[in-house]
């Protein structure tokens, strides 16, 4: 199978990076690749190694502190809620009959369209056999 070839020359070049970068041969067992020649060739390259040196770093910047949740505001009493809920319920009711009269002028107003269409259009000729 070809894929088994690939895979094991892919293997064998991988080792021998390894090999190349480490520097060292003996600890990667080598693969029998004599019973199945590679596909792909492998090319070893020097690497050569790179030092970094970092600068200190500057002052660290202080920790983000969250701030402190507010509290809550404390629930209101007696008058003034019962007052307040009883505006926005009546202001419900204003805005819910308000769409109701709409839609109805609406259904009223398309009816009308419809049965003057209807009554322009005339009786629809008969079909004769």
């Amino acid at each position: 199978m070809k894929w088994i070839r690939e895979r094991d020359a892919l293997i064998a070049q991988t080792l021998a990076f390894v090999q190349s970068v480490a520097g060292k041969k003996d600890d990667f067992p080598q693969l029998d690749t004599a019973a199945a020649p590679p596909v792909l060739a492998a090319e070893v390259v020097a690497v050569r190694a790179v030092t970094v040196t970092l600068e200190p770093a500057q002052a660290d910047p202080p920790p983000q502190v969250a701030p402190a949740p507010q509290p809550l505001p404390p629930p209101r009493m007696g008058g003034d809620f019962r007052s307040e809920m009883q505006a926005r319920i009546a202001n419900f009711r204003k805005h819910q009959e308000r769409f109701e009269r709409e839609r109805e002028e609406y259904c009223a107003a398309t009816m009308t369209k419809l049965r003057a269409a209807i009554r322009d259009a005339g009786a629809p000729p008969t079909a004769r056999k």
